[in-house]
């Protein structure tokens, strides 16, 4: 059996493979390749006609959404044994092309902004990871991520004021604009309410 790396994440900016992803049927059979599996070991695990499973594993390798792991011999012919790519997937903003929402054309001061930063956030990280791993070289990036409840609004201000001044003092101190061979980066920072309770699952039908 070939071993293949299985990613954690895999951001999908083509269409096509948007698109696949997002047909209930293939995203089932995607699902159960979360180990390796056969038409024939799918199918049977899903209650579905082979032919109709080996119809979908084709488009799904032809997306790069499932990888071929190993090729055996059975009854006569050989098996094919395939496994997902990734652990979760992402849709990338860039599969909308201009529909895809851009903070520029957002208001700052609403929710919407936050989501078009997200948005753009998925689109360029995804590029710029697909372009060093092309070199073999890592991607520099820092993600902070944590909870914090107020005792209140006006504390929640008060936060918000002391963070601004905070980012602003540290991007002062290291910001060299004009340093040959200096590496722009995009610093974002984000905070919004917790979401309460148990958002309800959707079911793949």
């Amino acid at each position: 059996m070939t071993t293949v790396d299985l990613l954690d994440v895999a951001v999908l900016d083509e269409p096509a493979a948007a698109a696949s992803l997002l047909d209930p049927l293939r995203a089932r059979i995607l699902a159960a390749l979360a180990e390796p599996g056969s038409a024939s070991s799918v199918a049977a695990g899903l209650g579905l006609p082979r032919q109709q499973v080996n119809y979908h594993l084709r488009a799904l390798e032809s997306h790069g959404l499932v990888t071929l792991v190993e090729e055996r011999p059975r009854r006569g012919l050989t098996e094919r044994v395939f496994r997902a790519t990734a652990s979760g997937y992402v849709l990338s903003p860039a599969v909308l092309g201009g529909l895809a929402a851009d903070p520029a054309r957002t208001d700052r001061l609403s929710a919407r902004y936050l989501v078009a930063l997200a948005s753009r956030t998925v689109r360029e990280v995804a590029t710029l990871a697909r372009g060093a791993a092309r070199v073999n070289q890592p991607l520099a990036t820092l993600a902070i991520d944590t909870d914090i409840t107020f005792a209140s609004a006006a504390e929640r201000a008060a936060f918000a004021a002391d963070l601004a001044a905070a980012v602003r003092s540290l991007a002062a101190r290291y910001h060299a604009e004009d340093a040959p061979g200096g590496r722009p980066h995009r610093l974002v920072v984000t905070a919004y309410p917790t979401p309460t309770g148990v958002p309800e699952e959707q079911e793949i039908p």
